[in-house]
């Protein structure tokens, strides 16, 4: 049965360790996405700004971001070896501002092992 391993990354600047972790842990690739969560979306949201903000406070706005990265891995042993190498680089999920980590069965799935054409024009 393959899984979905799933991160939400708090801190942006490990993206790259987490995802050369998660290659040497075997995935065969990864997706990634920038997101916002709930929380700090409204923390960023401010009311005392007026109809129209001046450039400058705009441009001081600090944004808060995420990136998500999940993949699809062939087997449960794969996706425990991608959660412990992640813990490694994160540090223990149950500390704040870390993110979240969770892994999903793969009922169905089309297009995980691609297969390279002889033909290069078809």
């Amino acid at each position: 049965m393959a899984y979905m391993v799933v991160l939400v990354l708090d801190n942006v600047e490990l993206c790259q360790a987490v995802l050369d972790a998660w290659q040497a842990a075997g995935a065969g690739g990864a997706t990634m996405l920038e997101s916002s969560g709930l929380y700090r979306h409204t923390q960023a949201l401010r009311d005392d700004l007026g109809i129209l903000p001046s450039l400058q406070t705009l441009l001081s706005r600090q944004e808060y971001r995420h990136r998500t990265l999940f993949t699809v891995v062939e087997d449960e042993a794969t996706a425990d070896a991608i959660l412990d190498a992640t813990e490694k680089i994160v540090g223990d999920f149950r500390r704040p501002h870390t993110g979240i980590i969770f892994v999903v069965p793969v009922l169905k799935a089309r297009g995980l092992r691609k297969q390279i054409s002889s033909d290069a024009s078809a």
